[in-house]
């Protein structure tokens, strides 16, 4: 029994060291090859830096992976909250200003001179909600912009090719001709 487990050992051990030299054989092989025309090589710091981009410069990471039509979305995007941010500043800023005169016994001139002190708080609530809205929406449309830059181009190194395929199919049945409905998928090697 002794004699038959040694050997079954042996065997195995046998086994395996053939398949390391094997595999080590075929990695110098392999690793010799030139690779071929139709092979495309991936960069995988090529997400990274197009999301370093867009966060440096909003838009750039998008002309990083070559999707132009994408940086005047981005710029809007960015540009008409940050104009809205502005002017409801510059607005609740004179409500604000125009509130404090009051309290103080001043008279208030031009537009809100015939608002009360109710109304001037409420204008300045409503001013600064907008005003907060817009830059929400700014600081929002900066990190999706980060983050489409950096799906698009992880996107762009998958491999689409016709190796693997799922299609729908319309076979005719041989017996009574009629039509039917399939999905067809092909994996070739």
């Amino acid at each position: 029994m002794k004699n038959l487990l040694s050997i079954f050992i042996l065997f195995i051990s046998s086994i395996s060291f053939a398949q390391e030299t094997q595999t080590e054989e075929q990695l110098r092989v392999d690793m010799n090859t030139e690779v071929s025309s139709n092979s495309y090589t991936i960069d995988p710091l090529a997400p990274s830096k197009a999301a370093f981009y867009s966060a440096v410069v909003p838009g750039l990471g998008q002309a990083y992976n070559k999707k132009y039509w994408k940086i005047p979305l981005v710029a809007a995007g960015i540009g008409i909250p940050l104009y809205y941010y502005s002017w409801n500043n510059n607005k609740y800023h004179e409500y604000r200003d125009a509130y404090k005169t009051t309290l103080a016994g001043g008279t208030v001139t031009g537009e809100l001179a015939n608002l009360s002190q109710d109304n001037l708080i409420r204008g300045q609530k409503f001013h600064q909600r907008n005003r907060d809205l817009s830059l929400l929406i700014a600081v929002g449309v900066y990190v999706l912009n980060i983050v489409d830059a950096n799906v698009d181009a992880h996107l762009m190194q998958f491999n689409v090719n016709d190796n693997l395929s799922l299609r729908p199919e319309l076979q005719q049945n041989q017996i009574d001709y009629k039509h039917n409905m399939g999905i067809s998928l092909s994996y070739q090697f």
